[in-house]
């Protein structure tokens, strides 16, 4: 029987000669809703692609229920930060979800009535119908992150993979972008949250995989968001840390 787990071993990334993830190794239960954190600098972000194949790493694999990553791609969704996405190309909202159907159509094909109506059914979901014919760059901050969190469940993923997605949105976009992660959550998908708010921590995630270019630990939340361990990730005084939300 295959195990039910999102596998990586020894991830190591490097740029121009520094590096920046070193022998990374971990294996969290899929189904789980999952935080990779860790202070600024520390690797997040490029771990996040590097798991995807999305920048080039020096060594280290990653299967998802015992297959390598590559060929269960189809079945994985990545929402990029929101800095990294040209927001200024012309195409409106509906448009933009129904880009996520296209990995299951194959080429050539175009969307159908059905792929269209899944799009907005999607679109409703995170509550931004009738934004449908908006340009996507005339949307405030959050009702973009919407947008493509609705293009990642049009794909229809197992795995869902978001980096930074709470990052300069307002309450009521976190609060329905939470709610539906976490609904995906229990319907049996992965879901892994590049996340920096550690006041959050414990109310939104089941496993965190905390990192500083290294494996600082990785598991069930209240295994590692201690004090020992988040000292030795952010290396700050237990002080500062219980202002961070850390139980000291």
């Amino acid at each position: 029987m295959i195990e039910k787990k999102l596998k990586v071993s020894h991830l190591c990334v490097s740029y121009h000669g520094n590096v920046v993830l070193q022998d990374i190794s971990f294996s969290v239960d899929t189904g789980k809703l999952i935080g990779i954190i860790g202070p600024n600098g520390a690797g997040k972000s490029t771990m996040m692609k590097a798991m995807l194949g999305l920048i080039p790493k020096d060594k280290g694999e990653v299967e998802v229920d015992g297959k390598p990553i590559a060929e269960v791609r189809k079945k994985i969704a990545y929402v990029p930060q929101r800095s990294n996405i040209d927001w200024d190309f012309p195409i409106v909202v509906k448009d933009t979800v129904l880009l996520g159907t296209y990995p299951k159509l194959g080429i050539l094909r175009r969307p159908k009535k059905e792929d269209k109506e899944w799009a907005m059914e999607c679109l409703t979901k995170v509550g931004m119908g009738k934004y449908a014919n908006s340009q996507i760059g005339e949307l405030s901050g959050g009702q973009q992150q919407r947008v493509f969190l609705a293009r990642s469940l049009a794909q229809k993923a197992d795995c869902f993979f978001l980096d930074e997605p709470f990052v300069g949105i307002d309450v009521s976009s976190e609060e329905v972008i939470i709610k539906i992660l976490k609904g995906l959550r229990d319907e049996g998908k992965t879901v892994f949250v590049v996340h920096h708010d550690l006041t959050k921590v414990e109310s939104y995630f089941d496993e965190l995989v905390l990192i500083n270019k290294k494996l600082i630990g990785a598991g069930p939340v209240d295994d590692v968001f201690q004090p020992e361990l988040m000292q030795a990730a952010y290396q700050a005084p237990l002080t500062m840390l219980g202002s961070l939300g850390v139980g000291v």
